[in-house]
C-alpha cells in the first residue's frame, strides 16, 4: 500500500504542498507536487489528508458546510412541488365528497319519486344537507354537525365550517329570464333537460358575510343555496342575503361543481354562468 503523508517542514527537504510517495523499488520517498486550479478543491484535499495523517475520518468544516448548502438548495426546489401536491390532495378529497353527496341525492330521489332538494327544501323545514343526513354513514351528535366530514371541504379556510357546499335553489320563469328566484320545493330530475350541464352543488364561499354552521339551528343554516346573480363567483357583493355564495378561488382559482348527472368537474369563475343553473335550457 502506498503511504501518503504531508510534511510541513522544509528541513526534511519537502515544501508544504509536496507529498511524500515511497518508490516501490528503492523504498525512498519521491517528491510530487499536487497543484489544483480550484482553491476550494485544494482546501478540501489538504483538510482530508491532514485528518487522515492524524487518524481522523470525520467531515471537515468545509465539507459539512457544502452538504448543508446542498440540502438547503434541494429543499428550496422541492417545497413548491410539495405544496402543489398537498393542494391537489385536498382538491381530490373535495371532489370525492361531492361524488358521495351526489350518490346520496340519487338515493334520495329514488325514495321520493325522483325529487331532489332545492333551496332550503321548503315545506320540509330542513335544508338539503339536513335531508341527506339519514343517508350518511356518519351521524351528527344531536344537532352538532362537527362529527360529519362529508360536507367539509379540506380547503375551506375556517375549519369550524361544517357545510362547505351550496346547492342549486334557482328557478326561472322562462328561458329569457336572467334574474330568477329562489325555489322552496324539491324538483323532479325528469324536469331537467340537460343534467350533464346543470349544476346541482358547488363550493361555498368564505368571508365575513358567510355564516359558519356548526349546528342545525345556527344562524345561516338556510343560506346554503344559490338563487340570484349576486351569488355567482364573479359577483363583488358581500351582502348576507344577495352576496357571493359560490367560491371564487377555492381550488386553483376556481371551484368544483357537482352536476345533475352526478359527475364532478372544476370550473373557472367566469365559466359558472346563469345558464348552468337552469333546469330547463
Amino acid at each position: 500500500m502506498i503511504r501518503i503523508a504531508i510534511s510541513m517542514h522544509k528541513r526534511r527537504g519537502f515544501t508544504p504542498l509536496e507529498i511524500k510517495i515511497p518508490d516501490r523499488q528503492s523504498g525512498r520517498f519521491l517528491r510530487k507536487s499536487r497543484k489544483s486550479a480550484c482553491p476550494l478543491g485544494d482546501a478540501l484535499r489538504r483538510g482530508r489528508l491532514a485528518a487522515e495523517s492524524l487518524g481522523l475520518t470525520g467531515f471537515t468544516l468545509i465539507e459539512l458546510l457544502v452538504v448543508i448548502a446542498i440540502i438547503a438548495l434541494l429543499m428550496a426546489i422541492l417545497m413548491p412541488a410539495l405544496q402543489r401536491a398537498k393542494k391537489q390532495a385536498k382538491n381530490v378529497k373535495c371532489q370525492s365528497n361531492m361524488r358521495q353527496i351526489g350518490l346520496g341525492a340519487n338515493f334520495y330521489a329514488e325514495d321520493y319519486e325522483l325529487l331532489v332538494p332545492r333551496g332550503k327544501a321548503g315545506g320540509t323545514g330542513g335544508a338539503w344537507y339536513q335531508l341527506f343526513m339519514p343517508l350518511l354513514a356518519q351521524k351528527p351528535i344531536g344537532n352538532d354537525y362537527r362529527t360529519v366530514d362529508i360536507y367539509r371541504c379540506p380547503s375551506y379556510p375556517d375549519k369550524e365550517q361544517t357545510v362547505c357546499y351550496v346547492v342549486n335553489g334557482w328557478d326561472f320563469n322562462n328561458k329569457n329570464d336572467i334574474q330568477g328566484h329562489e325555489i322552496l320545493i324539491p324538483s323532479k330530475l325528469t324536469t331537467c333537460t340537460n343534467r350533464a350541464r346543470t349544476i346541482y352543488l358547488t363550493d361555498n364561499e368564505d368571508g365575513s358575510w358567510r355564516h359558519i354552521i356548526r349546528k342545525a339551528n345556527d344562524p345561516g343554516h338556510n343560506r346554503c343555496d344559490v338563487w340570484t346573480p349576486g351569488h355567482l363567483p364573479t359577483s363583488e357583493s358581500q351582502d348576507v342575503t344577495r352576496g357571493r355564495r359560490v367560491a371564487r378561488a377555492r381550488h386553483r382559482k376556481g371551484s368544483n361543481c357537482l352536476f345533475l348527472d352526478w359527475h364532478v368537474e372544476w370550473m373557472a369563475p367566469e365559466d359558472v354562468t346563469i345558464d348552468l343553473w337552469r333546469f330547463v335550457k
